[in-house]
């Protein structure tokens, strides 16, 4: 009766660590697929998610707050190779954008949103202290998913998930096994 117990007991977790890495990589498909971020008045967005057809990877597109879609605003092509496509604005006035990223077969690679902040004045020369100050940025970085950070996918979410999964199980394993006194 103990032995049917344990292994079904063992049989469920498995199946539950089994499952870990399809139910993440389901949550991880609505992370956006692109990298949006901003230099000064310019604005670029890269993406590996896009495939060439017929000679074009796709276009972005930037849009201000007032408008709503894809062909309202500033359009640019995406350039690059298989690895990595971007694109880029410059003289961006500053104010908070969406940038939607479309790929040549129709379907969007992601859309993120990203301020672009007025220039820092330049600092002012003090002429009777030796002390040097910088300029300190006049807004924070937008953080959350994606941002500065590599997309990986949901494979490699998958696998990570599934290894870290086992190793929680193997230590509950080993644990469970050092706590039972030793018998001769």
């Amino acid at each position: 009766m103990r032995t049917t117990r344990r292994l079904v007991r063992s049989g469920l977790t498995l199946a539950a660590a089994a499952a870990l890495p399809t139910w993440l990589a389901g949550s991880s498909a609505a992370v956006s697929g692109i990298s949006v971020s901003t230099t000064g008045s310019t604005v670029s967005v890269v993406t590996s998610a896009c495939t060439q057809i017929n000679g074009s990877w796709g276009n972005a597109s930037l849009l201000s707050s007032s408008q709503s879609s894809f062909a309202q605003g500033r359009q640019a092509a995406l350039a690059g190779t298989t690895v990595s496509q971007s694109a880029a604005w410059s003289g961006v006035s500053p104010g908070t954008y969406t940038v939607v990223v479309v790929c040549s077969n129709g379907g969007t690679a992601g859309n993120q949103s990203v301020i672009v902040s007025a220039p820092a004045p330049a600092p002012a020369v003090p002429t009777t202290s030796s002390t040097t100050r910088s300029a300190a940025p006049s807004r924070g970085v937008m953080g959350g998913l994606g941002g500065a950070a590599r997309d990986y996918g949901p494979l490699t979410l998958g696998i990570g998930a599934a290894l870290v999964g086992s190793g929680v199980i193997a230590t509950g394993w080993y644990l469970r096994k050092r706590s039972k006194p030793y018998r001769l």
